[in-house]
């Protein structure tokens, strides 16, 4: 049994997606960040970063129960648990490995600058200027990549998990332009059955 431990945004729809896409059982947490519950003390045993998503494996590795946070780490726990939504051929792997980087070191936090300058209350215009212009670069990149391929990796695969729910904030809550791989890309990820369901999953009753 997988405990999942995630909120509403866009590292925790991953979370919530992966859920349905992998088949595991699981539990699902709802930590609402709104109200401080990731800080607290029972949450912090589980991450001590006090951030979500997090999941407790009760059948871990051996058989014995496993914690793991940061959504990159979790994806690829779940991944080489089931064996599924990494490719087996090093070359492909590897691909999914560095797009998944690409998105815990770039992606992430480059939309999540751009949405802090973009909605504070004090408007810093050189830091909304670099955040969103830098955003524009990464969704550049990403472009090129699904103009060469159907899904980052080739195959739909962790890579593309991780991704989505960033690059569907950056159109929605943003308000910028997806360019035309990106839109392609998106919204047929969008229309598979276990993203839907996973997205269910994050938000309240």
């Amino acid at each position: 049994m997988i405990d999942a431990y995630l909120w509403n945004t866009p590292n925790g729809q991953k979370l919530g997606i992966a859920l349905e896409e992998f088949g595991l059982p699981y539990a699902v947490h709802l930590v609402d960040i709104s109200k401080g519950d990731q800080r607290t003390p029972a949450y912090r045993a589980i991450n001590p970063n006090g951030k979500i998503p997090a999941i407790v494996d009760s059948d871990g590795p051996a058989g014995a129960p496993l914690t793991v946070f940061e959504s990159g780490a979790i994806l690829l726990y779940l991944a080489e648990k089931t064996g599924k939504l990494l490719p087996k051929d090093p070359n492909g792997r590897w691909a999914a490995i560095e797009w998944l980087m690409f998105q815990m070191a770039g992606v992430g936090p480059t939309f999540g600058q751009a949405g802090f300058f973009m909605r504070a209350s004090e408007k810093v215009p050189t830091a909304i200027e670099r955040s969103t212009n830098e955003s524009l670069r990464l969704l550049d990149v990403l472009d090129k990549r699904l103009g060469e391929a159907e899904h980052l990796a080739g195959e739909y695969s962790v890579a593309d998990i991780a991704t989505w729910p960033w690059v569907t904030a950056a159109a929605s809550f943003l308000g910028l332009t997806l360019p035309p791989n990106v839109a392609r890309w998106q919204a047929a990820i969008a229309a598979r059955p276990a993203v839907q369901k996973g997205l269910a999953l994050c938000k309240t009753p």
